[in-house]
């Protein structure tokens, strides 16, 4: 069976880079470029991992993963954040299972959401 992938990316030309590439490794992806209706994305797509933009590592900009991690249901699906910000990696401490930087090595993407995918 097909892994799945909800990915939450707000710049489009991203979101489609990532779509190419996981569609082409054979996972099925649900897209978002905004968090409206995340929940009844994941309710509906049921994920077994989720890409996440994170633009800062600030309490707003972490509000949606941590949401996410405390939802009963949700909690044990992978969240990897996507971020540019420079300090993204505390994103880890307070919600993420695992940080990739942007701009993202793709192969490091890959690797990243395997390894998520097996300790899941």
């Amino acid at each position: 069976m097909n892994k799945k992938i909800l990915v939450l990316e707000k710049n489009r030309d991203i979101l489609e880079l990532i779509n190419i590439v996981l569609t082409d490794e054979g996972y099925i992806i649900d897209l978002l470029s905004s968090e409206n209706e995340v929940f009844e994305h994941i309710r509906d797509f049921q994920p077994d991992v989720i890409l996440l933009d994170i633009i800062s590592p600030t309490e707003e900009g972490t509000a949606l993963c941590k949401t996410i991690k405390a939802t009963e249901g949700y909690n044990h699906i992978p969240v990897i954040v996507l971020s540019t910000h420079p300090k993204a990696e505390v994103v880890k401490e307070i919600c993420a299972d695992e940080v990739v930087p942007k701009p993202f090595d793709i192969s490091f993407l890959l690797s990243t959401i395997e390894q998520q995918l097996i300790s899941a």
